[in-house]
């Protein structure tokens, strides 16, 4: 079937009048047909995700139907699946699609009640007792994408099998205007309640003075967040006004991912105006949280990940007791395995992705990745078995105030742990790309030829990730450890066009931690510029 072909039946099959729109404009232009039709968006442990157009190879209302028909085939009648959205493009139609689909299949389908964050759709899998979730969400992409993410019965994403099986009967579905559709069910606020009752119970501490500035990066966070802090008795956040409200359009940045040059300009500014003790931002599904602190004199500094990492693990690490795990990924600081093991807490690395950590083992407390990810637990367990935002922002906000009231700030309580551990400096080095070839051509001319240094130091060893390196499930990266404990990770982004370099240095810490942390830049600077080259990108 040509090109051509292939969109007339699509056309006779779509629903949506926007997309037959900008098709029927398009069937004598063949470049664009041969991009949308020449191949689809493949479901994978992410689901779907990809930009916003007609054809199988965007994301539109035949695809997302296509996807809910091939859940509702891997399930069965019966079951129970809960679906949520967040306020990006067409969120609420595929949201209702899915439902539609679902239930003419024989399943019950429950609507959260409004755009929501995405770990109140995990939370409810699991409180609910439903056998699966979906949430429609691109998360930080771009403003002209979206997607689809599927949870399983215990409240985290998707893994192998679950996805093949999926993805298999995605492809033995027919036209969508020939699918039975029913209707679900819209959930009232209770759950969002039960939501806001588990993070509120995680490990605060007493102390509650604190100010706080932050930003919902036009997306969904600004109400549970500000719901959180008022349940747990902290003054209601400072809110960039701007980017207050859900806006699919994401006006104010460039791209609305607060690890993104530029996208904390405004929420940074407000702390300055209102001498903010502390800075969080969600991005647009509220499942990361981003934290920035004062430097003094107006000044603020945002943290890593990996930073905000070590100190959540070590607060979880205190607050609970028992047989307990925590679980970071091979690309996230090695910090939280020497906290975890000066505590006596069991530690262990799986792959990228929240899919991995969740999956970490038994007795998990806590889990986090430095893209800003965090699942903080406590006495009961974790409330969310996904990153959340949300939790987050309220358990930096406790530890905060605790610092606070004894006279320190977090940049005091990192200091102590580079003291005791010594100093774990992480940094990423990104190349976004417009030919993905030129990723798969920079990791095979790795493979073919190892660096035997990197930064000024030398490779000790290196990991293949593709092989399944360490028990892990294969990934198409390399890991090299280097002389002096100093790590870097190259793997492809699996959910953007860019070859990601995770890089970490060890500095102990015999004098002042500002001398080793000037040690430590100068060091990943090193590091950054020999990759560059052995890159060639």
């Amino acid at each position: 079937m040509s090109a051509r072909e292939a969109a007339l039946a699509w056309l006779a099959q779509d629903p949506d009048p926007d997309t037959r729109a900008e098709l029927e404009g398009l069937l004598d232009d063949p470049e664009a047909l041969a991009d949308r039709f020449g191949a689809k968006l493949e479901f994978g442990t992410a689901g779907l995700r990809g930009e916003l157009g007609a054809g199988p190879n965007r994301m539109n209302r035949v695809t997302v139907m296509r996807a809910a028909a091939g859940l509702a085939a891997v399930l069965g009648p019966g079951k129970h699946v809960v679906i949520g959205y967040d306020a990006r493009h067409k969120s609420d139609v595929f949201a209702r699609d899915t439902a539609a689909v679902l239930a003419g299949a024989g399943l019950r389908a429950s609507l959260l009640p409004e755009p929501l964050p995405t770990p109140v759709l995990a939370f409810a899998v699991r409180h609910l007792g439903a056998d699966a979730g979906v949430t429609v969400t691109a998360s930080h992409n771009p403003p002209r994408d979206n997607g689809y993410k599927v949870y399983w019965g215990d409240g985290s994403q998707i893994v192998p099998p679950v996805d093949g099986w999926i993805s298999a009967a995605i492809d033995a579905v027919g036209p969508v205007d020939a699918l039975p559709l029913g209707e679900g069910d819209v959930l009232d606020g209770a759950i969002v309640e039960a939501y806001l009752a588990a993070v509120t119970e995680l490990p605060l501490g007493q102390a509650r003075d604190l100010r706080v500035a932050y930003t919902p990066l036009h997306g969904v966070g600004h109400g549970t967040l500000v719901s959180a802090f008022r349940g747990a008795g902290f003054e209601e956040p400072a809110t960039v006004e701007e980017q207050r409200r859900p806006d699919p359009d994401f006006p104010t940045v460039a791209f609305p991912n607060p690890e993104e040059p530029g996208a904390m300009d405004l929420a940074l500014a407000l702390a300055t105006k209102v001498g903010a003790d502390l800075v969080l931002a969600n991005d647009p599904d509220a499942d990361r949280c981003a934290v920035g602190v004062p430097l003094g004199g107006g000044a603020y500094r945002m943290l890593t990940g990996d930073e905000v990492g070590a100190l959540l693990g070590e607060h979880v690490i205190t607050h609970t007791r028992g047989d307990r795990l925590v679980a970071t990924t091979i690309v996230s600081s090695t910090l939280l395995g020497k906290i975890a093991q000066a505590r006596g807490v069991r530690y262990t690395e799986t792959l990228t992705g929240f899919k991995w950590i969740m999956r970490a083992g038994e007795g998990l407390v806590y889990g986090y990745e430095e893209a800003l990810g965090y699942s903080v637990g406590g006495e009961h367990g974790l409330p969310v078995h996904d990153k959340d935002g949300i939790g987050a922002a309220l358990t930096v906000a406790g530890i905060a105030a605790e610092a606070k009231a004894a006279g320190r700030t977090l940049l005091d309580l990192l200091d102590e742990q580079a003291r005791r551990y010594g100093l774990h400096a992480t940094s990423q080095l990104s190349f976004r790309v417009a030919d993905l070839s030129l990723i798969a051509d920079a990791m095979a001319r790795l493979r073919a030829r190892p660096p035997e240094s990197l930064g000024g130091m030398a490779v000790e060893s290196w990991d293949d990730l593709s092989e399944g390196a360490g028990g892990l499930p294969p990934t198409d990266g390399l890991r090299y450890r280097l002389a002096g404990g100093a790590r870097v990770v190259v793997r492809p982004s699996g959910t953007e066009p860019k070859l990601k370099c995770y890089l970490e240095v060890v500095i102990p810490v015999t004098g002042e931690v500002a001398e080793a942390r000037a040690t430590a830049g100068e060091d990943l600077d090193a590091l950054k510029a020999d990759l560059r080259s052995v890159l060639g990108l």
